[in-house]
């Protein structure tokens, strides 16, 4: 474990040195030039996300896939919600959902899925209408009945941002490199969870938890825009994290509610029901049998 320790220490100040936030605060000459690279920066910035090695089907004795829920109401998970208000903020801040959305728009991100197993891709007008709800106000609907048309002002949009999302899950895989006589973690997919938008006109309250599965996200195809994507630091603004570093070094905390399994990779609540501790300690269970393989390979 000792040797896990100085690998990510090594890690983190690769990227921290390659780092760039707002320096470029003592250069600018008018306030819209802050967060802009100077043409110096342009020529000489050749940072790109350090490449996953490859790794032989044989060299893998042992792999387990994890599925995992990222509560956001955690504080050691605020840097993948905030900042939720976009407007007040300058431009080089961006929550991880903004900047997921914002380069699957521009289609520099494609890999994007409807599930966790990669199998069905979801199309650009497909994960549009999942994020909004565009919906009629009784008024409204009572305006058409009687007049055939309806004014803008009941007409509402729901859409869904930053601030909606409440959640992600992720999709992983722990391995033992047997070449490399290590346990790695490699992060897989990644999607955001919020309140479904066909439930957010409803004016009750419902105990029935209503948020679902946006999108999933191939993760390598998102390493590279990520990589230019920074999270806060709170420590040292001047050597801010790159989201895809905060991911792969897995700076947040996490609970598996779903393992690869012989029964059809059914889900801890399904089979552990309607008791919440119980299922912290199945999915602690789980980590401990993940871990316990890697401190077995080192008994003599």
């Amino acid at each position: 474990m000792k040797l896990n320790r100085i690998i990510a220490i090594v890690f983190f100040l690769v990227f921290a040195l390659q780092a760039q936030a707002q320096l470029n605060i003592l250069n600018a000459e008018k306030p819209e030039d802050i967060g802009k690279p100077t043409q110096e920066q342009i020529e000489s910035d050749n940072s790109k996300p350090l490449p996953y090695p490859y790794v032989d089907k044989r060299d893998v004795l042992y792999q387990k896939n994890i599925w995992e829920y990222v509560d956001l109401d955690e504080r050691l998970n605020f840097p993948l919600l905030f900042p939720t208000d976009s407007m007040n903020i300058g431009s080089d801040r961006r929550s991880l959902f903004d900047n997921l959305i914002a380069n699957i728009r521009n289609g520099k991100i494609t890999e994007v899925y409807a599930d966790s197993y990669f199998t069905e891709k979801k199309t650009p007008e497909e994960i549009e209408n999942s994020l909004v709800l565009v919906d009629t106000t009784d008024a409204g609907k009572d305006q058409m009945n009687t007049d055939g048309y309806v004014d803008d002002e009941f007409i509402t949009t729901y859409e869904v941002d930053s601030r909606k999302i409440v959640a992600y899950k992720m999709r992983g895989l722990w391995y033992f490199d047997a070449r490399q006589g290590e346990l790695k973690y490699r992060l897989l997919g990644i999607c955001p969870v919020a309140p479904d938008p066909q439930t957010m006109n409803q004016d009750f309250a419902s105990d029935e938890n209503t948020d679902v599965e946006l999108f999933w996200v191939w993760f390598p195809d998102a390493r590279e825009v990520l990589h230019k994507a920074m999270a806060f630091n709170p420590d040292n603004q001047a050597k801010p994290i790159s989201f895809d570093h905060l991911l792969n070094a897995r700076r947040f905390s996490a609970v598996i509610y779903k393992a690869e399994n012989e029964y059809g990779d059914r889900e801890i609540p399904e089979y552990v029901r309607d008791n919440a501790l119980f299922q912290l300690l199945e999915s602690d269970r789980l980590k401990e049998q993940i871990r316990n393989f890697d401190e077995d390979q080192w008994q003599y």
